[in-house]
């Protein structure tokens, strides 16, 4: 336990540094094989890096014309949708009003 508790602990142990290639065993040695071989594909793990970095103005005017492309699309998709109920409620509106005077004669 620190005896300053506004400093920070110390770590307890040290990490343990692998250097490349000594991470699995020998590939060519059957008694050291790792199981599954290769982790179950033809290709075998590697790192990767992620570059991250702003939006320019470019960047950020092709943003909004893919959300814009996206919102006409679903407001097409709702207006076809009215357009397709419109005749159906009409119909029955029809229907219900040949009912009504069939059951008054």
């Amino acid at each position: 336990m620190p005896s300053n508790k506004n400093q920070p602990e110390r770590p307890r142990r040290e990490p343990e540094i692998i250097p490349p290639g000594k991470d699995r065993p020998d590939r060519n040695s059957d008694r050291n094989a790792a199981w599954p071989p290769n982790y179950g594909y033809s290709q075998t793990r590697s790192t990767h890096r992620i570059y991250v970095s702003r939006i320019g103005p470019l960047g950020f005017a092709i943003f909004v014309l893919i959300v814009a492309m996206f919102g006409g699309v679903l407001l097409l998709a709702l207006i076809g949708t009215a357009l397709i109920w419109l005749p159906l409620l009409a119909v029955f509106a029809v229907i219900a009003g040949i009912s009504a005077l069939i059951r008054r004669l």
